[in-house]
């Protein structure tokens, strides 16, 4: 059984930084695929940026790629994303996600993922 945990999320200015994390944990991630989706109030999930857990490859959703970054600690199965000059309309929940790559979906479809922790809330507010 998989568990995620994230952590640091919280209330910052438009322009700030925040990086959130991920504890994993529950089985060993060989051919597993962990990102990051959002879903803001009244809106559906959305994906931003994954991370093959194997190989290190990288996936990024085309309006984050320039101002997100994913990366792990493999040793301590940790997920992280680094999130800069962040705009009031990032304002959302930010969920971790797992899925295992049995090459039905791309790393960025949310079919991909089918273990999510509870999330954390990052709101951006002047």
């Amino acid at each position: 059984q998989v568990q995620l945990v994230e952590s640091g999320g919280g209330l910052v200015q438009p322009g700030d930084s925040l990086r959130l994390s991920c504890a994993a944990s529950g089985r060993t991630f060989t051919n597993y695929r962990m990102g990051w989706f959002r879903r803001a109030p009244g809106k559906e999930r959305v994906f931003l940026a994954a991370l093959s857990w194997d190989t290190g490859n990288t996936y990024y959703a085309g309006s984050v790629k320039d101002r997100f970054t994913i990366s792990r600690a493999g040793a301590k199965k940790t997920l992280f994303l680094q999130m800069n000059s962040l705009k009031m309309e990032n304002t959302a929940i930010y969920y971790c996600e797992a899925g295992w790559n049995s090459g039905v979906y791309s790393a960025t479809a949310t079919g991909a993922y089918n273990d999510w922790g509870q999330g954390t809330q990052v709101t951006v507010s002047p």
